[in-house]
Protein backbone atom coordinates (compact mmCIF):
# COMPACT_ATOMS: atom_id res chain seq x y z
CA UNK A 1 0.00 0.00 0.00
CA UNK A 2 1.36 3.66 -1.04
CA UNK A 3 1.49 5.30 2.46
CA UNK A 4 2.18 9.18 1.20
CA UNK A 5 0.37 11.60 -0.64
CA UNK A 6 1.05 15.11 -1.56
CA UNK A 7 -1.70 18.10 -1.22
CA UNK A 8 -1.16 21.47 -2.84
CA UNK A 9 -4.98 22.84 -3.05
CA UNK A 10 -7.77 20.30 -2.77
CA UNK A 11 -8.46 17.32 -0.56
CA UNK A 12 -9.20 13.72 -2.08
CA UNK A 13 -10.84 11.23 -0.35
CA UNK A 14 -8.34 9.59 0.76
CA UNK A 15 -6.18 12.53 2.20
CA UNK A 16 -9.69 13.51 4.06
CA UNK A 17 -9.62 10.08 5.79
CA UNK A 18 -6.79 10.74 7.13
CA UNK A 19 -7.50 14.35 9.18
CA UNK A 20 -11.20 12.64 9.69
CA UNK A 21 -9.78 9.72 11.27
CA UNK A 22 -7.32 11.65 13.31
CA UNK A 23 -9.65 14.01 14.64
CA UNK A 24 -11.55 10.96 15.59
CA UNK A 25 -8.96 9.62 17.95
CA UNK A 26 -8.26 13.28 19.66
CA UNK A 27 -12.22 13.29 20.25
CA UNK A 28 -12.11 9.96 21.77
CA UNK A 29 -9.50 10.80 24.26
CA UNK A 30 -10.78 13.97 25.20
CA UNK A 31 -13.81 12.93 25.74
CA UNK A 32 -12.14 10.08 27.76
CA UNK A 33 -11.79 12.68 30.43
CA UNK A 34 -14.86 14.92 30.10
CA UNK A 35 -17.58 12.13 30.04
CA UNK A 36 -16.43 9.77 32.78
CA UNK A 37 -16.10 12.58 35.55
CA UNK A 38 -20.00 12.73 36.31
CA UNK A 39 -19.72 8.93 36.57
CA UNK A 40 -16.69 8.77 39.11
CA UNK A 41 -19.05 8.78 42.12
CA UNK A 42 -20.36 5.66 41.00
CA UNK A 43 -16.72 4.54 40.13
CA UNK A 44 -15.42 5.21 43.68
CA UNK A 45 -18.60 3.82 45.29
CA UNK A 46 -18.18 0.51 43.59
CA UNK A 47 -14.56 0.51 44.90
CA UNK A 48 -15.80 1.67 47.87
CA UNK A 49 -13.43 3.93 48.36
CA UNK A 50 -13.85 8.27 49.32
CA UNK A 51 -14.72 10.91 46.81
CA UNK A 52 -11.29 12.55 47.57
CA UNK A 53 -10.55 9.76 44.56
CA UNK A 54 -13.24 11.69 42.38
CA UNK A 55 -10.78 14.44 40.98
CA UNK A 56 -7.66 11.74 40.78
CA UNK A 57 -8.64 10.34 37.36
CA UNK A 58 -8.55 13.63 36.04
CA UNK A 59 -4.74 13.86 37.25
CA UNK A 60 -3.63 10.70 36.37
CA UNK A 61 -5.19 10.79 33.11
CA UNK A 62 -3.21 14.49 32.36
CA UNK A 63 -0.18 13.22 34.12
CA UNK A 64 0.27 9.97 31.65
CA UNK A 65 -0.60 13.30 28.80
CA UNK A 66 2.82 14.73 29.96
CA UNK A 67 4.99 12.22 30.75
CA UNK A 68 5.97 10.82 27.47
CA UNK A 69 5.67 13.80 25.17
CA UNK A 70 9.54 14.36 24.60
CA UNK A 71 10.21 10.60 23.84
CA UNK A 72 7.11 10.01 21.55
CA UNK A 73 7.81 13.00 19.21
CA UNK A 74 11.53 12.13 18.34
CA UNK A 75 11.04 8.29 18.04
CA UNK A 76 8.39 9.31 15.64
CA UNK A 77 11.00 11.01 13.69
CA UNK A 78 13.59 8.25 13.25
CA UNK A 79 10.82 5.01 13.10
CA UNK A 80 7.66 6.94 11.09
CA UNK A 81 5.07 8.45 11.69
CA UNK A 82 2.58 5.98 10.81
CA UNK A 83 3.32 2.74 13.08
CA UNK A 84 4.28 5.22 16.36
CA UNK A 85 0.76 6.55 15.59
CA UNK A 86 -1.13 3.51 15.45
CA UNK A 87 0.73 1.71 17.87
CA UNK A 88 -0.81 4.63 20.23
CA UNK A 89 -4.15 4.26 19.19
CA UNK A 90 -3.61 0.50 19.95
CA UNK A 91 -2.46 1.26 23.07
CA UNK A 92 -5.19 3.37 24.04
CA UNK A 93 -7.77 0.90 22.90
CA UNK A 94 -6.27 -1.87 25.11
CA UNK A 95 -6.18 0.55 28.57
CA UNK A 96 -9.57 1.57 27.66
CA UNK A 97 -10.56 -2.43 28.13
CA UNK A 98 -7.83 -3.34 30.17
CA UNK A 99 -9.77 -0.99 32.80
CA UNK A 100 -12.72 -3.17 32.70
CA UNK A 101 -10.88 -5.58 34.89
CA UNK A 102 -9.74 -3.58 37.93
CA UNK A 103 -10.73 -4.63 40.84
CA UNK A 104 -9.77 -1.81 43.18
CA UNK A 105 -9.43 2.27 43.37
CA UNK A 106 -5.55 1.83 42.31
CA UNK A 107 -5.61 -0.23 38.96
CA UNK A 108 -8.66 2.14 37.93
CA UNK A 109 -6.42 5.30 38.44
CA UNK A 110 -3.03 3.61 37.02
CA UNK A 111 -5.31 2.43 33.69
CA UNK A 112 -6.28 6.03 33.37
CA UNK A 113 -2.38 6.99 33.70
CA UNK A 114 -1.84 4.71 30.40
CA UNK A 115 -4.63 5.89 28.67
CA UNK A 116 -3.40 9.59 29.45
CA UNK A 117 -1.01 8.70 27.32
CA UNK A 118 -3.02 8.43 24.34
CA UNK A 119 -2.77 12.46 24.30
CA UNK A 120 0.62 12.33 23.30
CA UNK A 121 0.39 10.94 20.12
CA UNK A 122 -1.92 13.46 19.14
CA UNK A 123 0.65 16.76 18.70
CA UNK A 124 3.63 14.73 19.09
CA UNK A 125 2.73 12.76 15.68
CA UNK A 126 -0.56 13.77 14.41
CA UNK A 127 -0.73 17.24 14.20
CA UNK A 128 3.08 16.81 13.35
CA UNK A 129 1.87 14.98 9.99
CA UNK A 130 -0.24 17.44 8.97
CA UNK A 131 1.89 20.30 9.37
CA UNK A 132 3.97 18.35 6.81
CA UNK A 133 1.64 16.56 4.58
CA UNK A 134 -0.17 19.85 3.44
CA UNK A 135 1.07 23.20 2.19
CA UNK A 136 0.47 25.74 4.52
CA UNK A 137 -2.69 27.48 3.78
CA UNK A 138 -4.48 24.16 3.52
CA UNK A 139 -3.02 22.69 6.03
CA UNK A 140 -4.27 26.17 8.44
CA UNK A 141 -7.55 25.68 7.20
CA UNK A 142 -7.86 21.99 8.32
CA UNK A 143 -6.23 22.65 11.56
CA UNK A 144 -9.04 24.89 12.00
CA UNK A 145 -11.89 22.93 11.17
CA UNK A 146 -10.70 20.32 13.13
CA UNK A 147 -10.52 22.06 15.99
CA UNK A 148 -14.57 22.57 15.13
CA UNK A 149 -14.72 19.37 16.14
CA UNK A 150 -12.60 18.51 18.82
CA UNK A 151 -14.46 21.60 20.72
CA UNK A 152 -17.93 19.31 21.06
CA UNK A 153 -16.01 16.87 23.43
CA UNK A 154 -15.84 19.37 27.03
CA UNK A 155 -19.35 20.26 26.02
CA UNK A 156 -21.42 16.99 24.84
CA UNK A 157 -18.73 15.04 27.07
CA UNK A 158 -20.21 16.10 30.84
CA UNK A 159 -23.51 15.73 29.73
CA UNK A 160 -23.28 12.75 28.09
CA UNK A 161 -21.78 10.89 31.02
CA UNK A 162 -24.32 12.28 32.78
CA UNK A 163 -27.46 10.69 31.17
CA UNK A 164 -24.98 6.95 30.65
CA UNK A 165 -24.28 6.50 34.32
CA UNK A 166 -28.29 6.48 34.83
CA UNK A 167 -28.80 4.24 32.20
CA UNK A 168 -25.91 2.13 32.08
CA UNK A 169 -22.71 0.98 34.34
CA UNK A 170 -19.88 3.03 33.52
CA UNK A 171 -17.43 0.37 32.36
CA UNK A 172 -19.92 1.06 29.49
CA UNK A 173 -18.05 4.22 28.63
CA UNK A 174 -14.83 2.42 28.37
CA UNK A 175 -15.97 0.43 25.78
CA UNK A 176 -17.78 3.31 23.89
CA UNK A 177 -14.05 4.91 23.84
CA UNK A 178 -12.23 1.65 22.74
CA UNK A 179 -15.08 1.20 19.97
CA UNK A 180 -14.08 5.22 18.69
CA UNK A 181 -10.02 4.29 19.01
CA UNK A 182 -10.68 1.04 16.82
CA UNK A 183 -12.99 3.40 14.53
CA UNK A 184 -9.82 5.46 14.37
CA UNK A 185 -7.06 2.79 14.30
CA UNK A 186 -8.48 1.79 10.56
CA UNK A 187 -9.00 4.89 8.82
CA UNK A 188 -5.23 5.82 10.03
CA UNK A 189 -4.05 2.86 8.90
CA UNK A 190 -6.00 3.22 5.50
CA UNK A 191 -5.14 6.87 5.19
CA UNK A 192 -2.40 8.09 7.30
CA UNK A 193 0.98 8.80 4.83
CA UNK A 194 4.98 8.66 6.09
CA UNK A 195 6.11 11.84 6.39
CA UNK A 196 9.03 11.42 9.00
CA UNK A 197 12.41 12.90 7.04
CA UNK A 198 14.67 11.17 9.69
CA UNK A 199 13.24 7.68 9.70
CA UNK A 200 16.13 5.10 9.69
CA UNK A 201 18.20 7.11 11.75
CA UNK A 202 19.31 6.25 15.62
CA UNK A 203 17.37 7.44 18.45
CA UNK A 204 20.05 7.88 21.23
CA UNK A 205 20.26 9.80 24.25
CA UNK A 206 23.11 12.41 23.15
CA UNK A 207 20.76 12.95 19.81
CA UNK A 208 17.92 14.05 22.29
CA UNK A 209 19.56 16.16 23.77
CA UNK A 210 21.27 18.04 21.17
CA UNK A 211 17.73 18.30 19.26
CA UNK A 212 16.00 19.54 22.82
CA UNK A 213 19.06 21.99 23.76
CA UNK A 214 18.43 23.73 19.87
CA UNK A 215 14.86 24.00 20.65
CA UNK A 216 14.55 25.61 24.39
CA UNK A 217 17.61 27.96 22.69
CA UNK A 218 15.74 29.20 20.16
CA UNK A 219 13.81 32.60 21.75
CA UNK A 220 10.93 32.83 18.81
CA UNK A 221 9.93 29.32 19.18
CA UNK A 222 9.65 29.69 23.00
CA UNK A 223 7.94 32.60 22.22
CA UNK A 224 5.30 30.95 19.83
CA UNK A 225 4.87 27.94 22.28
CA UNK A 226 4.06 29.87 25.67
CA UNK A 227 1.72 32.25 23.74
CA UNK A 228 -0.52 29.43 22.53
CA UNK A 229 -0.63 28.59 25.75
CA UNK A 230 -1.62 31.73 27.28
CA UNK A 231 -3.99 32.40 24.23
CA UNK A 232 -6.44 29.09 25.39
CA UNK A 233 -5.92 29.54 28.96
CA UNK A 234 -8.68 31.64 29.40
CA UNK A 235 -11.24 29.05 27.59
CA UNK A 236 -9.93 26.30 29.69
CA UNK A 237 -9.97 28.15 32.90
CA UNK A 238 -13.84 29.27 32.05
CA UNK A 239 -14.64 24.89 30.59
CA UNK A 240 -13.47 24.41 34.42
CA UNK A 241 -14.45 27.06 36.75
CA UNK A 242 -18.15 28.13 35.02
CA UNK A 243 -19.65 25.00 36.74
CA UNK A 244 -19.15 26.44 39.84
CA UNK A 245 -19.86 30.09 38.68
CA UNK A 246 -22.84 29.35 37.10
CA UNK A 247 -24.69 26.75 38.99
CA UNK A 248 -22.68 26.28 42.71
CA UNK A 249 -22.39 31.02 42.99
CA UNK A 250 -25.17 32.34 40.52
CA UNK A 251 -27.81 29.39 41.56
CA UNK A 252 -28.47 28.88 37.73
CA UNK A 253 -30.03 25.47 36.26
CA UNK A 254 -27.77 22.90 34.61
CA UNK A 255 -29.83 24.23 31.00
CA UNK A 256 -29.07 27.92 31.76
CA UNK A 257 -25.39 26.80 32.41
CA UNK A 258 -25.96 24.73 29.25
CA UNK A 259 -27.28 27.73 26.99
CA UNK A 260 -24.62 30.03 28.35
CA UNK A 261 -22.04 27.81 27.14
CA UNK A 262 -22.98 28.25 23.15
CA UNK A 263 -22.48 31.92 22.09
CA UNK A 264 -18.84 31.12 23.72
CA UNK A 265 -18.23 28.03 21.49
CA UNK A 266 -20.15 29.22 19.03
CA UNK A 267 -18.11 31.89 18.39
CA UNK A 268 -14.86 29.64 18.94
CA UNK A 269 -16.27 27.60 15.56
CA UNK A 270 -16.89 30.86 13.86
CA UNK A 271 -13.67 32.33 14.63
CA UNK A 272 -12.43 29.08 13.16
CA UNK A 273 -14.28 28.97 9.91
CA UNK A 274 -13.13 32.54 9.25
CA UNK A 275 -9.93 31.12 9.72
CA UNK A 276 -10.46 28.95 7.21
CA UNK A 277 -11.81 31.29 4.36
CA UNK A 278 -9.19 33.89 4.99
CA UNK A 279 -5.91 31.26 4.48
CA UNK A 280 -5.68 32.10 1.08
CA UNK A 281 -6.16 35.77 1.33
CA UNK A 282 -4.15 36.81 4.02
CA UNK A 283 -0.49 36.02 5.32
CA UNK A 284 -0.41 34.08 8.32
CA UNK A 285 0.75 37.09 10.35
CA UNK A 286 -2.20 39.08 9.24
CA UNK A 287 -4.72 36.54 10.70
CA UNK A 288 -3.09 36.15 14.05
CA UNK A 289 -3.39 40.26 13.73
CA UNK A 290 -7.09 40.17 13.12
CA UNK A 291 -7.47 37.99 15.71
CA UNK A 292 -5.64 39.80 18.80
CA UNK A 293 -8.03 43.03 18.60
CA UNK A 294 -10.70 40.35 19.55
CA UNK A 295 -8.97 38.32 22.02
CA UNK A 296 -7.75 41.12 24.40
CA UNK A 297 -10.85 43.21 23.82
CA UNK A 298 -13.29 40.70 24.90
CA UNK A 299 -11.06 39.98 28.08
CA UNK A 300 -11.24 43.39 29.17
CA UNK A 301 -14.90 43.33 28.93
CA UNK A 302 -15.20 40.26 30.74
CA UNK A 303 -12.36 41.42 33.62
CA UNK A 304 -13.94 44.92 33.88
CA UNK A 305 -17.83 44.03 34.23
CA UNK A 306 -17.08 41.54 36.84
CA UNK A 307 -14.73 43.80 38.49
CA UNK A 308 -17.58 46.29 38.50
CA UNK A 309 -20.23 43.58 39.90
CA UNK A 310 -19.27 39.57 40.81
CA UNK A 311 -22.54 38.73 39.38
CA UNK A 312 -22.31 40.08 35.57
CA UNK A 313 -21.67 36.39 34.16
CA UNK A 314 -23.64 37.99 31.45
CA UNK A 315 -21.36 40.59 30.68
CA UNK A 316 -18.43 37.86 31.10
CA UNK A 317 -19.80 35.58 28.99
CA UNK A 318 -20.58 38.29 26.08
CA UNK A 319 -16.80 38.90 26.68
CA UNK A 320 -15.33 35.83 26.78
CA UNK A 321 -17.61 35.04 23.22
CA UNK A 322 -15.82 37.95 21.37
CA UNK A 323 -12.65 36.65 22.94
CA UNK A 324 -13.19 33.18 21.50
CA UNK A 325 -13.83 34.37 18.02
CA UNK A 326 -10.61 36.23 18.16
CA UNK A 327 -8.97 32.78 19.41
CA UNK A 328 -10.14 30.44 16.32
CA UNK A 329 -9.60 33.22 14.12
CA UNK A 330 -5.95 33.63 14.95
CA UNK A 331 -4.56 30.30 16.34
CA UNK A 332 -4.21 27.56 13.73
CA UNK A 333 -2.13 30.40 12.29
CA UNK A 334 0.43 30.75 14.95
CA UNK A 335 0.71 26.87 15.44
CA UNK A 336 1.94 26.61 12.01
CA UNK A 337 4.56 29.29 12.51
CA UNK A 338 5.49 28.18 15.94
CA UNK A 339 6.83 24.52 14.43
CA UNK A 340 8.09 25.68 11.59
CA UNK A 341 9.91 28.34 13.90
CA UNK A 342 12.90 25.70 14.98
CA UNK A 343 15.23 23.63 12.06
CA UNK A 344 14.84 20.88 14.17
CA UNK A 345 12.37 17.85 13.31
CA UNK A 346 8.49 18.26 13.85
CA UNK A 347 8.14 15.46 15.69
CA UNK A 348 10.34 16.86 18.32
CA UNK A 349 8.64 20.21 18.03
CA UNK A 350 5.31 19.44 18.51
CA UNK A 351 6.66 17.10 21.18
CA UNK A 352 7.80 20.34 23.30
CA UNK A 353 4.83 22.45 22.32
CA UNK A 354 2.31 19.99 23.80
CA UNK A 355 4.22 19.41 26.84
CA UNK A 356 4.54 23.39 27.64
CA UNK A 357 0.73 23.59 26.83
CA UNK A 358 -0.48 20.85 28.94
CA UNK A 359 1.90 21.90 31.92
CA UNK A 360 0.78 25.82 31.41
CA UNK A 361 -3.22 24.21 31.39
CA UNK A 362 -2.67 22.33 34.59
CA UNK A 363 -1.33 25.16 36.82
CA UNK A 364 -3.14 27.92 35.31
CA UNK A 365 -6.75 26.31 35.81
CA UNK A 366 -5.71 25.33 39.19
CA UNK A 367 -4.38 29.01 39.69
CA UNK A 368 -7.23 30.73 38.00
CA UNK A 369 -9.24 28.14 40.94
CA UNK A 370 -7.79 29.99 43.53
CA UNK A 371 -8.04 33.29 42.71
CA UNK A 372 -11.80 32.47 42.03
CA UNK A 373 -12.12 31.15 45.71
CA UNK A 374 -9.90 34.39 46.88
CA UNK A 375 -11.24 37.19 44.98
CA UNK A 376 -14.74 36.09 42.55
CA UNK A 377 -15.33 36.78 39.23
CA UNK A 378 -13.56 39.55 39.27
CA UNK A 379 -10.31 38.17 40.32
CA UNK A 380 -10.58 35.08 37.63
CA UNK A 381 -11.50 37.41 34.61
CA UNK A 382 -8.25 39.55 35.47
CA UNK A 383 -6.47 36.38 35.39
CA UNK A 384 -7.38 35.61 31.93
CA UNK A 385 -7.10 39.19 31.36
CA UNK A 386 -3.06 38.91 31.82
CA UNK A 387 -3.21 35.35 29.79
CA UNK A 388 -4.00 37.27 26.89
CA UNK A 389 -1.75 40.63 27.36
CA UNK A 390 1.15 37.93 28.18
CA UNK A 391 0.04 36.30 24.57
CA UNK A 392 -0.05 39.89 23.05
CA UNK A 393 3.47 40.44 24.24
CA UNK A 394 4.84 36.91 23.04
CA UNK A 395 3.32 37.13 20.05
CA UNK A 396 4.79 40.71 19.08
CA UNK A 397 8.34 39.59 19.99
CA UNK A 398 7.50 36.67 17.83
CA UNK A 399 6.54 38.39 14.60
CA UNK A 400 9.90 40.70 15.31
CA UNK A 401 12.64 38.17 15.79
CA UNK A 402 14.07 36.57 12.43
CA UNK A 403 12.94 33.52 11.45
CA UNK A 404 15.16 30.61 11.85
CA UNK A 405 14.48 29.01 8.29
CA UNK A 406 12.62 31.49 6.39
CA UNK A 407 11.67 34.98 6.14
CA UNK A 408 8.84 34.21 3.93
CA UNK A 409 5.31 35.11 5.34
CA UNK A 410 6.55 37.00 8.27
CA UNK A 411 5.43 40.37 8.80
CA UNK A 412 5.48 42.83 11.88
CA UNK A 413 2.25 43.08 13.97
Amino acid sequence: MKNSFSVKTTLGSRSLLFPLSLVLFEFATYIANDMIQPGMLMVVADFKVGVEWVPTSMTAYLAGAVLFQLLIGPLSDRRGRRPVMLFGIGFFVVTCLAILWASNIEQFIAMRFLQGIGLCFIGAVGYATIQEAFEESMCVKIIALMANVALVAPLLGPLAGAALIHVAPWEVMFVFFAVLGTISFVGLWRAMPETATLKGEKLSFSVLKADYKNVFSNTRFLCGAFGLGFASLPLLTWIAQSPVILITSEKLSIFDYGLLQIPIFAALISGNITLASLTSKKKLPQLIQLGAGPMIIGLLLAAVSTLYSSHAYFWMVAGLSIYAFGLGLGNAALMRLTLFSSKVSKGAVSAVVGMINMLMFSIGIEFAQILYVRGGSGFFNVFNLLCGLSWFLLVWIFLRTKPVETQKDISSI
